[in-house]
């Protein structure tokens, strides 16, 4: 398929900006996959449309801040460097901006929040085919600690304040039932929730199970070639745990809906799916790309936000909106527009819809 297939026009003024103040006030649209109906809603009523028996998988990785800003060694060049993955302890791969005269051996000394010089500086030590630079950070304070101290949280490209409330958007680009460190990206479905709307659904019979998936900042790459097949798709660690791999392969046992909360639970649930195999604990790794077709294997129902147009993200709704075929993509972007036309708010901090 062609990828400006998947492109749909958004007013910039629908791109939100800032969480709104009550998680599960946002809106929510949903989408019946057999009929196309479809409905608005306030995220809240979700547990209307959630059935006893269910069990709702969500991505308990949580972000750390891993932006950090800093000087060269010797001509002072600002740099800014993006953490995206632990390799081995005080061993960062990361991306830099600029990257342009990094070389193995050049330093950079970090500041902190205020913009100050640290004591703390980091070394790169090698650059793999992608661009990405292997960097190594001081063993005192672990890297987790110092992150904590001077990292900014690192928001999508596409929200532009000024200036940023990184200390606020900690808590708020996360979500309630965070878990492990490692993601650089929200896994964003999950915001909507609070813990009081997670404790009513569980008292209906709703099960809450949770998988790791690290996101990392390949979700907002765009798609840049024409065919869609010929788009070279990031990878990103993953961990499926055994209570969770017993409560997810019960349900499918018994006939009963697995419901991925986001496209990150979708991409580890469809990932063993595809391999023929039994959902069982295992921690690995996976580079799935889902477009149409596509058959899928565990999840059942998907709640998602609105994404990016020409996104691998919106590819993967599309094909979940008709397994198996190539026609989601029309209602999928029906629903975009519609979500359009009710001035939905868009992307991570936006609103939500629900693909049953």
């Amino acid at each position: 398929m062609r990828t400006d297939e998947f492109d749909y026009p958004l007013p910039q003024e629908l791109i939100a900006q800032h969480p709104i103040a009550q998680r599960d006030a946002s809106r929510l649209l949903t989408l019946e996959r057999a009929s196309g109906a479809i409905a608005h809603r306030r995220f809240a009523e979700l547990e209307t449309l959630l059935r006893p028996g269910d069990v709702l998988v969500a991505n308990n990785s949580r972000v750390i801040p891993a932006r950090v800003r800093g000087q060269k060694e010797g001509d002072g060049a600002w740099v800014e460097i993006l953490l995206t993955e632990e390799r081995a302890p005080g061993e960062w791969w990361c991306m830099l901006r600029p990257g342009k005269r990094i070389h193995n051996g050049t330093r950079i000394q970090l500041h902190d929040l205020d913009g100050q010089p640290t004591e703390h500086w980091v070394e790169a030590i090698d650059k793999n085919d992608t661009g990405k630079y292997l960097v190594r950070l001081p063993n005192s304070p672990n890297a987790h600690d110092l992150l904590k101290a001077i990292g900014e949280t690192p928001l999508p490209p596409y929200i532009e304040r000024s200036p940023a409330d990184t200390l606020a958007d900690r808590d708020r680009y996360q979500t309630v039932y965070a878990k492990t460190d490692g993601s650089v990206a929200a896994p964003t479905a999950g915001l909507h929730f609070t813990d009081e709307l997670l404790d009513r659904l569980r008292s209906n019979g709703v099960t809450f199970t949770a998988v790791t998936l690290h996101v990392g900042p390949g979700t907002f790459q765009p798609v840049e070639c024409d065919r869609i097949e010929d788009h070279p798709m990031h990878e990103e660690q993953f961990e499926i745990s055994t209570a969770a791999a017993e409560a997810i392969s019960q349900a499918k046992a018994e006939g009963r809906r697995v419901v991925a909360v986001g496209t990150t639970s979708m991409r580890v649930l469809e990932s063993v799916g595809q391999r023929g195999e039994l959902i069982e604990p295992q921690n690995d790794r996976t580079d799935i790309f889902i477009y149409p077709p596509h058959e899928f294997q565990v999840v059942d129902a998907l709640l998602t936000n609105f994404h990016l147009p020409k996104s691998t993200l919106l590819m993967l709704v599309s094909a979940f909106a008709q397994p198996g075929g190539t026609g989601g993509r029309k209602p999928v972007l029906r629903a975009y527009a519609e979500a359009v036309a009710e001035q939905y708010r868009f992307f991570s901090y936006g609103d939500a819809m629900f693909l049953h």
